[in-house]
Parts: C-alpha cells; sequence; structure tokens
C-alpha cells in the first residue's frame, strides 16, 4: 500500500470524503489516505496527525515524496488537538482504531467538533461504542460499509450532525442500522463467527465453578439478538 495504491478499507473510507473537503487524518500513520485523496484533487486542504514521532515521521516523509507540502500539513499532536481554528476542516477520518479509543478521542477533541465536521470512521472492533457516541453528541449515521480484506472484517461508519436524529435501538447499534438492512454478505459472515464465538465461551461460563449468572445472562442475550438478526448463518 501507498499513497497511490490504497488497502480496501481506506480506499471505502476516501469515497465518503466530499469532494474539496477540508480533511483532518487522525492517526494517519503514513498519511496515505490524504496524499491518495490529494493526488486525485480531491481534497482543498488536509492535516495528517499523529500522536506517535516514528508514524509522524513517516507521514512527512511520504508528504514530502509526492510534492504534497502546499496541501497536507502533518502535525504531532494528540487526537482531534492536531486540529487548529484556522484549518477549517470540514471532515475528519479516524481509522484502524478500537472503537472504545476513536469515542475517547472524539470526547476528548469536543472543541475541535463545534463546527460538526463529517465523521468518517472505522473502528476495528467495539463499533457499537462508536455509534453510541455519535447519537448522544447530535450526530445522525448517514452510511455504513462492511467490508473483508486478509481475513480481517472492517466497518467504515460515517456520521453528520443532525440536530434532529432519531435514537437508535440497542440492535441497531451493535449491527449498524444500514448494515442491518442490507445484510451482505461479508455481515453475515461476521456475526455468524461471533454468535459461534459467544457460543463457546458461554459453554466454558457455564462450566466455571465460580457462580457467573450476570455473564450467563449476557452472552444468551447477545446470541439471541444475533439469531434474531441472522438466523441461519447464510442471509436468508
Amino acid at each position: 500500500m501507498d499513497a497511490r495504491h490504497l488497502s480496501k478499507r481506506l480506499a471505502t473510507a476516501a469515497e465518503f470524503v466530499p469532494v474539496g473537503a477540508r480533511l483532518a487524518d487522525i492517526g494517519s500513520d503514513h498519511a496515505y489516505l490524504p496524499a491518495f485523496l490529494a493526488l486525485r484533487g480531491r481534497i482543498e486542504y488536509a492535516v495528517a496527525g499523529e500522536v506517535v514521532r516514528g508514524p509522524y515521521q513517516n507521514a512527512c516523509r511520504e508528504i514530502m515524496r509526492e510534492g504534497l507540502q502546499e496541501i497536507i500539513v502533518p502535525r504531532l499532536a494528540d487526537g482531534l488537538a492536531a486540529i487548529n481554528a484556522d484549518d477549517r476542516i470540514d471532515t475528519v477520518t479516524i481509522c484502524g482504531m478500537g472503537g472504545p479509543l476513536i469515542r475517547d478521542i472524539l470526547s476528548a477533541g469536543a472543541p475541535q467538533l463545534l463546527h460538526h465536521p463529517r465523521l468518517i470512521l472505522q473502528p476495528n472492533v467495539g463499533e457499537d461504542n462508536v455509534r453510541r457516541w455519535c447519537i448522544h453528541h447530535g450526530y445522525g449515521i448517514v452510511a455504513e460499509r462492511i467490508i473483508r480484506e486478509d481475513r480481517h472484517t472492517y466497518e467504515i461508519i460515517v456520521a453528520d450532525y443532525d440536530q434532529g436524529i432519531r435514537q437508535l435501538s440497542p440492535e441497531e447499534e451493535l449491527f449498524g442500522p444500514f448494515l442491518m438492512r442490507e445484510h451482505a454478505a461479508a455481515f453475515v459472515d461476521k456475526w455468524t463467527r461471533e454468535r459461534t464465538k459467544r457460543e463457546r465461551i458461554l459453554h466454558h461460563v457455564q462450566q466455571a465453578q465460580t457462580s457467573a449468572e450476570a455473564r450467563i445472562s449476557q452472552l444468551q442475550s447477545q446470541i439471541k439478538m444475533i439469531t434474531e438478526v441472522v438466523p441461519d448463518g447464510n442471509g436468508k
């Protein structure tokens, strides 16, 4: 992967960046995503934020290699602290982190979200944490994608600020409102595997000597919810 050839998950996230956007890519690593968009004339400006010096230096080198210094600014900063007011950011991407970490980055960066940029979020796990944060902070989910790449499943969540948003049901928080309806093969595959995983854990917990009624109840509830959404593992 490089700035001219993105992975499938980053290319999918890139599809939702509006043409002419002023982008902040948080946790940018090599800055491949903003560089890819800049090379295609898709963005006006970008900040490539990194909290770790090594990835930040990678981003600096990639930006220089592609001659994009006038469009992309690399910054060594923690989360949304990479964004300055005069950047006039209208789109934020955060890809390749756990859902709880993305949630914490968004919560800690509230001052940088005052102008309500579009959020394009790709959590590796814990997607329900991201959806819950969005709804609780006035963001409506406008699109979702689920993809399978290199034996991993990734979800992309796109949210725009909307004061009139409706709340999500527990099922929609867990599975995703769009993904539930679309019922793509990758979705069925993921949740069939997740149900099997929970059934295995439930069996071990039930066999344990110590009492774990709360955990058993939680697992049974999750298995029931998955079975209602993905009844037989084949999408029918």
